[in-house]
């Protein structure tokens, strides 16, 4: 397999991600940051945080496999979140769990960020996620 995830002893836990990633190879899948819209550009849950996290991560797993690869090759999650707070924690694993086994997401996740930012894409956008896989 051309990723492993792992946390090292003595590194933070309890956390539903693994602190480092080690990919072995040769080809890198990046896919952009993706956003709740459908294949139309349609907007997918407006005010919605679960649900948006929900299509954006249907996307990502899209891109993912338009380049031959999977949720079990990837390397680095990044999620931005407008607006962001710890109060939305539940909304946003919410997302994450509605499409966890559909999806193929690995428990626990590779090396993941949340960013918080002021604004995404365009007003009625409330999360990005972007991924970096690696393959054989």
């Amino acid at each position: 397999m051309a990723v492993q995830l792992h946390t090292p002893e003595g590194m933070f836990q309890p956390v539903p991600y693994h602190h480092v990633a080690t990919g072995t190879g040769t080809r890198h899948v990046h896919v952009a940051g993706q956003i709740a819209r459908d294949a139309d550009g349609r907007s997918i849950a407006p005010g919605d945080l679960a649900g948006q996290v929900e299509q954006a991560l249907r996307n990502v797993a899209r891109g993912l496999a338009g380049a031959g690869a999977g949720f079990a090759d990837v390397i680095r999650l990044r999620f931005f979140v407008t607006q962001w707070h710890p109060d939305r924690y539940g909304d946003l694993l919410a997302g994450i769990d509605r499409v966890a086994d559909e999806l193929g997401l690995p428990q626990p996740w590779p090396p993941v960020s949340l960013i918080g930012v002021e604004i995404l894409f365009e007003p009625d956008v409330l999360v990005e996620i972007e991924a970096y896989a690696v393959l054989d």
